[in-house]
């Protein structure tokens, strides 16, 4: 009986095996990142005047919900920002990427087909306009990267309750100030998911994308040169 219990206590356990963890988190950012994109899509189209209450609130729960599984990015800026920073590697984030839009792209079609929203043309900004609100996204995508990194990813924050309220927040503030212009998308995820149902022109997504991206990116370099020590 010994050497039977010796032999199976030295199998890994279903959930320690590689594969299987990085499943797991997978299926967290794709259930945290629908969930983004189904609320922002719903809320804006039935003409909710609470989308960006909404859109804070849902990221605040999914992060507390799965931040520990995956750290709750739900976002492929934020996991730019993390790979960037040195938090994941590429293949992880590749992996979060395709659950993160995929989610995004389905979460657009659901929320499509559940509501029946006014007929409303599609926005297509140029000029001053395209140019302001890629300026938004850039700047509040960056707001919501650094303050990621800061809250949820420091060594000088370890274990910390608010994290989540944080970083809600942030995109709450975000839509706030700047939803009148851009949209307050500040998520590539949910620029795939509205743009497919037609709320943003896909001349705007391609800029949007950009512009999130590069948020993300310059907030992990910016967290590196202001955290030199925290690898």
């Amino acid at each position: 009986m010994a050497d039977v219990i010796t032999r199976h206590s030295a199998l890994p356990a279903m959930s320690s095996l590689p594969w299987a963890v990085a499943g797991r988190k997978y299926a967290v950012e794709a259930i945290g990142a629908f969930f983004l994109v189904f609320t922002v899509t719903a809320s804006v189209l039935s003409h909710s005047v609470f989308t960006p209450l909404a859109a804070g609130a849902v990221l605040m729960v999914m992060i507390y919900a799965g931040g520990h599984i995956s750290g709750g990015h739900y976002n492929p800026a934020v996991t730019m920002a993390a790979l960037v920073r040195g938090r994941i590697g590429w293949t992880q984030a590749a992996g979060y990427w395709v659950a993160q839009l995929v989610a995004g792209l389905v979460a657009g079609f659901v929320a499509r087909a559940i509501v029946d929203p006014l007929p409303a043309s599609t926005p297509h900004p140029a000029g001053h306009a395209l140019t302001a609100a890629t300026i938004s996204e850039l700047l509040f995508t960056f707001a919501l990267c650094y303050v990621v990194l800061n809250v949820a990813t420091s060594k000088d924050q370890p274990g910390n309750a608010f994290f989540g309220l944080a970083i809600g927040f942030t995109v709450a503030a975000g839509a706030f100030a700047v939803g009148g212009i851009s949209g307050g998308v500040f998520n590539p995820a949910v620029a795939l998911g509205t743009t497919a149902v037609g709320l943003f022109a896909w001349t705007t997504f391609w800029f949007y994308v950009v512009a999130q991206l590069v948020a993300g990116a310059a907030a992990g370099l910016v967290f590196r040169v202001l955290n030199p020590d925290d690898k």
